[in-house]
C-alpha cells in the first residue's frame, strides 16, 4: 500500500482543480491531483472547449450568405455535421493534453482514479492506496441536472454532453431552458439548419441578464427563425416513434403540444458531492452544495471546496479563481480576497450576438434598492461595427449617481465577451467612467462603443 505524503491533494482536474494544483506547486506545495475522468474535467472535455469549437464553426457556416453576396457560388450539399463534431473533439483532446503537460511542467503528481476522503488528512483512491495530505481541495465540479420526467437517455432526451456527442443533426430540436447553455446550442443547431424551439419558464431568455440586453439577442434570434416560448411551463414529455412530444402552457393559460426529433434539457447543473466521504467527516452540504467559509474552507480545517461543487456561480473562471485564493491561503500568502465578490465576476454567453456582463442588471439593481444612473450606447455608433456588418448591439453602464462608482457593465453584440473586460478592469481598479471616457481608443474599433458609453454617462457622448 502506498503511503505518499503531500502538502495538498486536489480531487478533480477541471479548471478549478488543475489551476489550483499548478498555483500550489508554484508556491512550493507538494501537490497531487486525482481525477476519475480526463484532464480538463467537464469544461475541457464536454463543456466550454468543445462547445466553443461548435459555435465558431456555426458562425462560419452562418456567414455563407455573405460569400454569396460577393458572387461566390457555395455548394453546401456535401455538408457533414460529423466533421464539425470531429473538430470539436480534436479541440477537447488538444485541451486535455495541454492540461496534462502543464501539470507535468509544474511538477504536479497525477493519478487516475476515484477519490474518497477517509479522514481529515487522508484520501483513498479507487478503494485501494491511501494518500496523506496536509490540505485537501475538493474540485469535483457538476453534471447536468435531471428533472423528473425528463431523464436523459442521450438518444431522444439529450443533456449538454449528449448533444456534444451527436454526429448527425436532427431535423428539429426542442430546448428546455434558455440560459447560456440552451441559447448557445440553439444558435449552433439553427445555424446548421435545425428547426429549433426554446422553452423557458421565466419571462425572458437569458434570465439573469439585463432585459435591455436580452431584447437584442431576441431580435436576432427571431430573424434566424428560432422560436422562443417564454413564461412557458413544460410537462408530459413523451417519447414517440419519430422523436418526442411535449405539452407546454403559457402564463396566459394557452396550451399546445410540441413535437421534435430530439429535446435538449438544459435547466442547470447538480454538484458532484456524492461518494466523497463527506458525511463521515461532518462536512455540511445544502442541496448537494458543500458549505464553505473564508478562503473556501469547509467545517473541517484543512479541507477546502471550490467551483461547481459549492453554491457560487457555476463558471469555469470562478472555479479557477476560487482555487487560487484557497491555495494561496494554504501557502500562507494571505490573499487579498477571502472570497470572490459576486459583482466582479464576468458572465459570458457565446452566441451571435454574444453577451458579456458583470454586476447587477438594471432589474436586480432596482430589487436591491440601489441608486443608479445608466447610459446605453448603440453598437451602430461605432464605425467599425457598420464596416464589418455587426451593428446590432449595445454597451450599457450603471453608475452610482453620487460617487460615480461603476456598478455594472453589460455588453451585447459582436465580441461582447471580450469587450466586457475593459469595463470590469475599470471597476476592479476603482476607476471612474471618466477614466475610460478620456482614454484614447484606436479607431476604428468596437471598443470605441465602450468609450462612448462612458462618455455618455458623463454627459458628452460624441457619436450619437
Amino acid at each position: 500500500m502506498a503511503d505518499q505524503h503531500y502538502d495538498l491533494i486536489v480531487i478533480g482536474a477541471g479548471p478549478g482543480g488543475y489551476v489550483s494544483a499548478i498555483r500550489a506547486s508554484q508556491l512550493g506545495l507538494k501537490t497531487l491531483v486525482i481525477e476519475k475522468g480526463l484532464p480538463g474535467g467537464v469544461c475541457g472535455n464536454w463543456g466550454c472547449i468543445p462547445s466553443k469549437s461548435l459555435l465558431h464553426q456555426a458562425e462560419l457556416f452562418h456567414e455563407i450568405k455573405n460569400l454569396e453576396y460577393m458572387g461566390l457560388k457555395v455548394d453546401s450539399s456535401g455538408f457533414l455535421y460529423k466533421k464539425v463534431q470531429e473538430k470539436s473533439r480534436k479541440a477537447s483532446l488538444k485541451s486535455g493534453k495541454g492540461v496534462a503537460a502543464l501539470l507535468k511542467k509544474n511538477k504536479v503528481d497525477y493519478l487516475t482514479g476515484e477519490a474518497k476522503i477517509t479522514g481529515p488528512k487522508e484520501v483513498q483512491v479507487s478503494g485501494g492506496d491511501l494518500y496523506k495530505g496536509k490540505n485537501i481541495l475538493i474540485a469535483t465540479g457538476s453534471r447536468p441536472r435531471v428533472i423528473p420526467g425528463f431523464e436523459f437517455d442521450e438518444d431522444k432526451v439529450l443533456s449538454s454532453t449528449g448533444i456534444l456527442s451527436l454526429t448527425e443533426l436532427p431535423e428539429s430540436l426542442l430546448i428546455l431552458g434558455a440560459g447560456a447553455i440552451g441559447m448557445e446550442f440553439a444558435y449552433v443547431m439553427n445555424a446548421f439548419g435545425v428547426d429549433v424551439t426554446i422553452i423557458e419558464m421565466l419571462d425572458h431568455i437569458l434570465p439573469i441578464e439585463d432585459a435591455e440586453v436580452v431584447k437584442v439577442v431576441e431580435s436576432d434570434f427571431k430573424k434566424y427563425g428560432i422560436k422562443m416560448l417564454t413564461s412557458t411551463k413544460a410537462s408530459n414529455l413523451v417519447k414517440t416513434k419519430d422523436g418526442v412530444s411535449l405539452d407546454v402552457e403559457s402564463s396566459k393559460g394557452e396550451k399546445q403540444t410540441l413535437k421534435a426529433q430530439k429535446i435538449l434539457v438544459a435547466v442547470g447543473r447538480a454538484p458532484n458531492s456524492e461518494n466523497l466521504g463527506l458525511e463521515n467527516l461532518g462536512i455540511r452540504t445544502e442541496k448537494g452544495f458543500i458549505k464553505t467559509g473564508d478562503y473556501y474552507e469547509t467545517d473541517i480545517p484543512g479541507i477546502f471546496a471550490i467551483g461547481d461543487v459549492i453554491a457560487t456561480p457555476l463558471l469555469a473562471h470562478v472555479a479557477s479563481k476560487e482555487g487560487e485564493i484557497a491555495v494561496e491561503y494554504m501557502a500562507g500568502h494571505n490573499p487579498a480576497e477571502k472570497r470572490l465578490d459576486p459583482d466582479l465576476i464576468p458572465g459570458a454567453t457565446y452566441t451571435e450576438p454574444g453577451v458579456g456582463s458583470f454586476g447587477p442588471s438594471e432589474e436586480r439593481a432596482k430589487e436591491r434598492g440601489l441608486k443608479y444612473e445608466k447610459y446605453v450606447f448603440p453598437y451602430a455608433g461605432a464605425g467599425k461595427t457598420n464596416s464589418i456588418e455587426k451593428p446590432n448591439g449595445l454597451v450599457k453602464i450603471l453608475v452610482d449617481p453620487e460617487t460615480r462608482e461603476i456598478l455594472s457593465g453589460h455588453v451585447v453584440g459582436y465580441q461582447a465577451t471580450e469587450l466586457i473586460h475593459e469595463i470590469l478592469l475599470a471597476k476592479k481598479a476603482e476607476l471612474l467612467p471618466e477614466d475610460i471616457a478620456t482614454m484614447v481608443h484606436a479607431h476604428p474599433t468596437i471598443s470605441e462603443a465602450v468609450m462612448e458609453a462612458a462618455r455618455g454617462i458623463e454627459g458628452w457622448a460624441i457619436h450619437i
